[in-house]
């Protein structure tokens, strides 16, 4: 009797119909928007610098700066314990306004380390990864109470992305209060009037003015000057109060960009919510943004409008590298404008450069102190690929700005119906840190604004349509449509079969008739992380038990002789490839040489491409990195 032969299917007759996208692109792409866009955008926020008498003033061309290639490359960088880092130069421009005459010189501005292709970074020697931190939006927050007699209150707050916060309130006497960086509360009036709108303004402004004039009635109608007064005595108790110095506390606090940030993204979502349309470049509060959320504030006491979720991924946003690296910059260089100030004042005005005048180090500091000890700041988990792979695709809510484990409440860490393709349901700790730290999932991308998207092919009167590239969308976009799961049965013309169908519809579960079906998921995988979907006949594992595979997979220690799977998923091929632990060619041609060092791969004009292999390397988790040419000469 002869053995059954068991041949392992080819990727190409197990491939999902959707490929999977590029799994380290949310580390590389951020990285990407930080040298294009980022940093300049910081340089120009801080130019000019002016000295204190306004006669100086340094201009940094933020959109011409310069990067050098790195000192060491990225195998030198590893070999010497050194950090793989290029140094950046920013053309400068000195102008002296009593002589008129204009220095211009490229200094030095500090040494900025280099993401290598894999998603990782080389600081010391060591490979780190800057993990993904999710944090709260910035926007306006509306949230209904119940106090103890069943009366129900409602409250909003306006987070900016940096900057105090503002906290309107209703009571149970129909009052409406505002709390400035929760402080002691004032009436809504007096905020009002401080900003120079004229009672009619108000009045008009407000659905139900009626509602409004309780608090009128109770708390009384300052003046301008009064409301001034008012505001600085209870901001600043203990010191006399002045109009300009009101005047001044209140500019300083939301008025000036400097001091208050909403962001883009905190523009887009006050606009989105209150049906505003002010331009997305100014980023400070405007009195149209307060008057709005007060009117809806008071909507919402006639039932108009909704409270918010705030662990609804719609609410929730993600911080990649990129912008966690940007904010250290801006740390670094509003020391530096202080130290260049400080310069300009003592320095004689006839033979100051700028070189003379830009230290480096306090960026250097900043951006080293980040990536040295920063809670985010990571030593890569190096044990096998999908471990690498995994911790790129990570997702924290600890780190700075963040949460903390001892205040993280439950609703916090319990999973949400918004995560549904976007965090991974099952991959996350067991112990303190459980529902804190997620797994992005295997479809899920991060978009402009920072908010998870997934995709899904359009349906239009019950016909898959697959022709077109899927639909990427974010939480509250997905909201109030129909989505039928990846797995419904589809006719060959791409009809969805049976009379009815299983949708999420407004994070509940109903069924439906085809016809009313808007969108299908791409593939059953979308919703889960690449750990757990290389678990094999996982819709069967009890869900605490999937969560360990998850884990423990990431644990297993390679093999000396590696030899493929019997039983897989088809998604492992991906996982590796992406992982950086497989040699991959840029360019389609045949192999003219192979040895256990090297490979080189000849393209179609005959131009040769070599490939060093890494030969029993060290890798993070002391284990042996070793790679094997598995081609021939000639393939």
């Amino acid at each position: 009797m002869t053995n059954p032969t068991y041949t392992v299917p080819t990727r190409s007759e197990t491939a999902p119909t959707y490929l999977l996208p590029d799994l380290v692109e949310i580390q590389r792409s951020s990285f990407r928007w930080f040298l294009e866009e980022g940093l300049i955008e910081e340089l120009n926020s801080f130019s000019p610098i002016t000295d204190y008498t306004g006669k100086l003033e340094l201009h940094f061309l933020g959109k011409n700066y310069k990067l050098k290639r790195p000192k060491y490359e990225v195998d030198e960088a590893k070999r010497r314990d050194s950090t793989y880092a290029v140094q950046m130069y920013v053309p400068t421009r000195l102008i002296n306004k009593e002589t008129g005459e204009i220095k211009e010189q490229e200094v030095f501005i500090g040494d900025l380390p280099l993401m290598t292709d894999r998603g990782t970074f080389i600081i010391n020697g060591a490979e780190r990864v800057i993990v993904n931190q999710i944090v709260r939006s910035p926007g306006v927050y509306y949230k209904s109470e119940t106090d103890k007699n069943g009366r129900r209150t409602y409250s909003a707050s306006l987070i900016p992305n940096r900057g105090a916060w503002l906290k309107f309130e209703t009571d149970k006497n129909d009052l409406v209060w505002v709390r400035i960086d929760k402080t002691r509360k004032l009436s809504a009036q007096v905020l009002l009037k401080a900003l120079g709108l004229g009672d009619n303004e108000i009045i008009d402004a407000l659905r139900h003015p009626d509602y409004y004039q309780k608090t009128l009635e109770k708390e009384g109608n300052p003046s301008e000057e009064e409301a001034l007064m008012e505001l600085y005595r209870k901001l600043r108790p203990g010191e006399p109060p002045t109009v300009s110095g009101g005047q001044q506390l209140l500019d300083s606090r939301f008025f000036d960009p400097k001091r208050y940030d909403l962001g883009r993204v905190g523009r887009h979502k006050i606009n989105k919510k209150l049906r505003l349309n002010v331009p997305d470049t100014i980023r400070v509060l405007t009195p149209q943004d307060i008057l709005a959320a007060i009117d809806y504030l008071i909507n919402l006491e006639f039932d108009v409008g909704n409270s918010d979720d705030i662990d609804h991924l719609g609410n929730r946003r993600v911080r990649s590298v990129g912008e966690l690296l940007q904010n250290q910059v801006r740390v670094g260089l509003n020391r530096l404008e202080r130290i260049i100030r400080e310069r300009m004042t003592v320095s004689d005005s006839e033979t100051l450069t700028p070189a003379s005048l830009v230290n480096p180090k306090p960026l250097v500091a900043a951006i080293k102190e980040f990536f040295g000890s920063s809670q985010l700041s990571q030593f890569m988990d190096q044990t096998n690929p999908l471990a690498e792979l995994t911790h790129k695709r990570r997702l924290s809510a600890l780190g700075p700005g963040g949460l903390t484990r001892e205040r993280a409440g439950f609703a916090v860490r319990d999973i949400h119906p918004s995560h549904h393709g976007r965090i991974c349901p099952i991959e996350t700790p067991e112990g303190p840190n459980a529902g804190l730290i997620g797994s992005l999932a295997t479809h899920a991308r991060v978009n402009s604004y920072g908010f998870i998207e997934t995709p899904f092919y359009p349906v239009e009167n019950g016909r898959v349509i697959k022709d077109r590239p899927p639909v990427y969308m974010t939480a509250d976009e997905e909201d109030d449509l129909r989505v039928a799961p990846g797995d419904v049965p589809v006719d060959e013309n791409g009809y969805i079969q049976g009379e009815n169908v299983a949708v999420r519809y407004r994070q509940e579960f109903t069924t439906t008739t085809p016809d009313q079906v808007d969108f299908l998921s791409v593939s059953p995988v979308q919703i889960i992380s690449v750990a757990t979907s290389l678990i094999p006949f996982l819709e069967h594992d009890d869900a605490n038990r999937a969560l360990m595979g998850s884990n423990m997979q990431r644990q297993a220690v390679p093999l000396l002789r590696p030899e493929r799977p019997l039983v897989g998923t088809g998604l492992e091929a991906q996982a590796a490839r992406d992982s950086g632990m497989v040699i991959l060619s840029p360019i389609d041609g045949e192999i003219s040489y192979v040895d256990a060092q090297s490979i080189r791969v000849k393209d179609a004009q005959g131009k040769e491409y070599e490939h060093e292999l890494q030969k029993y390397q060290r890798s993070n988790q002391d284990t042996c990195l070793n790679q094997r040419p598995l081609v021939y000469e000639g393939d």
